[in-house]
């Protein structure tokens, strides 16, 4: 199994970043890709990672857990309204989640399942937090980054 991409990222615009631009951290080459489009794109005002915590009831542990959401990023649209976006990276085999009936109920298939099951409390959590302050939620996976096959 490949390991995923981690580590520190240097922005070019820190006056851009909300929070401690010293201490940017990436899991992934996906939120790298989407750090360097905030931090490049001009639309982009304001963006942060992993700095709000959010509450949500954790289906699996039965408690209540926090959630750090991958982005909440201002921008401004093409009509010049200025919009503020929470955004989450994910694969899209976490988005879509497992098959229902598989042929063979493996370990993978089960950890998969409960994976599917946490990011759901927590993208419903994520939604109502955003819906109360005016702001849109949304998933990003690869095929929106534009690194699919």
């Amino acid at each position: 199994m490949s390991k995923t991409l981690q580590g520190k990222y240097r922005p070019k615009n820190p006056e851009k970043y909300k929070g401690d631009y010293t201490n940017i951290l990436y899991r992934s080459s996906w939120e790298r890709s989407f750090m360097i489009w905030c931090d490049n794109n001009d639309k982009v005002k304001r963006w942060q990672s992993e700095e709000k915590a959010i509450w949500y009831d954790n289906p699996i542990t039965k408690r209540k857990a926090r959630y750090f959401p991958d982005f909440i990023v201002e921008y401004e649209r093409k009509d010049g309204i200025t919009m503020q976006e929470m955004v989450e990276i994910k694969p899209h085999r976490q988005v879509i989640g497992p098959p229902v009936n598989p042929k063979r109920r493996t370990q993978a298939w089960a950890k998969a399942c409960m994976t599917y099951a946490q990011n759901q409390a927590k993208w419903k959590a994520a939604r109502r937090w955003c819906e109360d302050r005016g702001m849109n939620f949304r998933i990003v996976t690869e095929k929106e980054l534009g690194l699919t096959l």
